[in-house]
C-alpha cells in the first residue's frame, strides 16, 4: 500500500480573507448565500443591483448571474461549485463564461455557529500576487466589505 503524500502550497502573498460575525444562526446566514431569491437581494458592492440565470449548489454545479453595477456597466460571472457542506462550507471558482478566464479565483466560504450569530469567513485565492494587487487596485477589499455589509443588512428581513 502506497502512502499518498500531500503538500500545501503558501498562498498568502494572492490570499484576500474576509471575515464577519453576523447576528443571525448559521442556517439563516447559509440561506442567504444559496438561495438565488435572496442572493440576488445583497450580492455585490454598494449600487450593484443582479439577475440570476441558474443557481445549482451541489458539487459541479454552476451559479451563472449579471451583476449590473450602478454606471449600467453588466459584469457576467459563473461559479461552478467543487464542495457543498449544507450551513458549513462552500468551495468554489469565481470567474466567466471563458473556462480560461485569467481573472478567475478560488474561493471557500465558512459557515461557524456561535450562538445565536454567524462567523462568516470567505478565503479567496487568485492566482497569482500580481492578480491580487490587481484586484485591490479596482477595490476588491472595499468591495468585499461592501458585499458583507449588503449581507448583514438584508439578513433581518428574511
Amino acid at each position: 500500500m502506497t502512502a499518498k503524500i500531500e503538500t500545501k502550497q503558501d498562498t498568502s502573498d494572492r490570499e484576500l480573507l474576509m471575515t464577519r460575525i453576523l447576528d443571525a444562526p448559521r442556517d439563516l446566514v447559509y440561506e442567504a448565500w444559496t438561495n438565488p431569491k435572496h442572493i440576488a437581494q445583497w450580492w455585490g458592492p454598494k449600487g450593484f443591483t443582479n439577475t440570476i440565470y441558474e443557481m445549482k449548489v451541489k458539487p459541479g454545479g454552476v451559479w451563472r448571474f449579471m451583476m449590473h453595477g450602478p454606471d449600467g456597466t453588466d459584469y457576467p460571472n459563473k461559479v461552478v461549485f467543487e464542495e457543498v457542506i449544507k450551513a458549513e462550507r462552500l468551495v468554489y471558482t469565481h470567474g466567466s463564461d471563458d473556462d480560461n478566464d485569467p481573472n478567475s479565483f478560488h474561493v471557500t466560504v465558512t459557515f461557524e455557529d456561535q450562538g445565536k450569530n454567524t462567523k462568516l469567513t470567505m478565503r479567496m485565492v487568485l492566482k497569482s500576487a500580481a492578480a491580487l494587487a490587481e484586484a485591490k487596485k479596482f477595490g476588491a477589499v472595499e468591495g468585499g466589505n461592501q458585499t458583507l455589509d449588503r449581507l448583514e443588512a438584508y439578513l433581518p428581513t428574511m
